[in-house]
């Protein structure tokens, strides 16, 4: 991936300061044991103006990531939704990446973190697709890890939490080293679980399933949205477990993700899904999807907090 691009300010604590004082002690809790939730959001330049896509909402499981974790925010929703806008319009970005997060900060080095202070950080920058411009059509090829998910009561991935993605680095770093654009992870059961940072989609026939929240999955917010436009589309969708070999077999496949929006997979472990392109079912939901992201259809979910 190219160099990380900088932007002007970064919102610490409260206060706008350059990107490049935005610092932390090197023995902070969250450098030694990820002791971190964040998201990621994306703002759109959609034909009314720059807009951030689901907001409330990220900012939401923001706020349910750290009361898992017992971390208390010293600000509340609205504060940090108004933050989120704020720096977008003091790095004047019309279309951008977010992403905040919160973390235990510089106290003590034990493993109980409560005697840190909770650090709260909001930053905006350009990103362009994350899985390539031309993944959108072409899909991707990717490959069951030999990695799994841990299980549900070993770390709770209902939260989006910093140490649960060591596990996704594995799989991304496996993936991408064997010559595959990313990895499906299966649970410690054995069934399909998601992409490193990506939910996962299998269409077979008229019917979209895709892996239920007990299957060690973050259940996301393109993937509630994937699921909302594909069932306004006449769409049947299931949420069930999924044995590996139904991928193989599926008709479509496709990830979503704030970062993948709607990725169509070619191929998994080299077997050809489908007729090895975007299908025709994803490809309604992916351009149903960009039309709403880009408020050329009416939201009429109030997915859209205009900068």
């Amino acid at each position: 991936m190219p160099p990380m691009p900088k932007s002007d300010k970064i919102w610490f604590n409260g206060d706008l300061v350059p990107w490049d004082q935005a610092q932390i002690h090197v023995l902070s809790h969250v450098v030694h044991y990820g002791s971190s939730v964040f998201e990621g959001i994306r703002c759109y330049n959609t034909d009314k103006g720059p807009a951030v896509f689901r907001l409330q909402e990220h900012t939401a499981r923001l706020f349910d990531s750290a009361k898992i974790y017992r971390m208390e925010i010293p600000f509340t929703p609205d504060q940090v939704n108004d933050a989120v806008l704020a720096t977008i319009r003091a790095n004047s970005l019309k279309a951008c990446y977010v992403r905040p997060v919160v973390f235990r900060g510089y106290e003590s080095l034990g493993v109980d973190p409560t005697p840190c202070p909770v650090e709260t950080v909001i930053a905006v920058w350009e990103w362009g697709q994350y899985l390539g411009a031309e993944a959108l059509e072409q899909g991707v090829k990717v490959c069951t890890s030999s990695w799994n998910r841990v299980a549900p009561n070993t770390v709770p991935f209902l939260a989006k939490a910093g140490g649960n993605y060591l596990n996704s680095q594995l799989v991304r770093m496996e993936a991408n080293q064997n010559g595959f654009h990313e990895g499906i992870v299966l649970d410690s059961n054995g069934l399909v679980s998601e992409g490193s940072g990506e939910n996962l989609f299998i269409v077979k026939g008229d019917t979209i399933f895709t892996p239920a929240s007990h299957h060690s999955i973050l259940p996301g917010i393109t993937r509630h949205t994937a699921m909302t436009i594909a069932r306004e589309l006449g769409f049947t969708v299931e949420e069930r477990g999924i044995p590996r070999e139904f991928l193989y077999i599926a008709d479509e496949v496709f990830f979503t993700g704030t970062a993948a929006e709607i990725t169509p997979i070619q191929s998994i472990d080299h077997i050809q899904i489908g007729n090895g392109k975007r299908g025709l079912i994803t490809e309604q939901i992916q351009r149903r999807y960009f039309e709403t992201i880009n408020a050329q259809v009416e939201d009429t979910h109030d997915w859209l907090s205009f900068v």
